[in-house]
């Protein structure tokens, strides 16, 4: 067995952290981004004929998507597994959401680990945004054709986005419910995939 690195054993070794928010704000807008498929259902009818249609293929953007998805999850499951830098433990833990109130002073495989959900979540806003639109051009262009239900599912998700931002919930809740919001969209890209018309 190799040894804890000292910089990573030593709780005297600690550095402020950036504020967790400016990395939850970011993951919660990536699945805003995914949620967004909902508005398709009803603002997509206006199409014009001569319109160009996407070079992607459906299937791909489908898979992407739910790649992405599952990737969000994952990234809030990290959220909830360190509180304290990510979800507002400590002192802090029922301030209302908002930047500057929940940083506090972590080690240093923090300091890393920090930085590293940064540039996860980075990628992940860049494909989720990409992704839904993909998939939302299918839509329009009918090679998805999914029942209202699952549009439905969509807005549901995305109502439950709006409610963290407008009730200003602690970090906590935005993290717990935003892993339950990830779970819930990825099952519905899921359901998305099964109503691609075949080719």
């Amino acid at each position: 067995m190799s040894k804890v690195p000292r910089e990573d054993a030593d709780e005297t070794d600690t550095r402020m952290s950036p504020d967790p928010f400016a990395a939850v704000l970011p993951a919660l807008a990536a699945l805003g981004a995914v949620a967004s498929i909902a508005a398709i259902n009803w603002s997509g009818e206006g199409k014009l004929a001569t319109r160009t249609r996407a070079k992607r293929k459906t299937s791909a953007a489908l898979r992407d998507l739910e790649t992405c998805s599952i990737g969000l999850a994952e990234i809030f499951r990290r959220f909830q597994r360190h509180p304290r830098v990510f979800a507002g433990e400590g002192g802090q833990a029922s301030a209302p959401l908002k930047f500057g109130v929940h940083g506090q002073r972590i080690r240093a495989d923090a300091q890393r680990l920090y930085l590293q959900l940064m540039n996860d979540i980075a990628s992940m806003l860049v494909l989720a945004a990409q992704n839904a639109f993909d998939v939302m051009t299918a839509i329009e262009d009918g090679d998805i054709d999914a029942p209202e239900e699952i549009f439905f599912g969509f807005g549901e998700q995305q109502e439950r986005l709006n409610e963290i931002i407008q009730s200003r919930v602690p970090l906590r809740v935005a993290v717990d419910t935003g892993a339950e919001i990830a779970d819930q969209l990825t099952a519905l890209v899921r359901e998305l995939k099964k109503h691609q018309k075949a080719l």
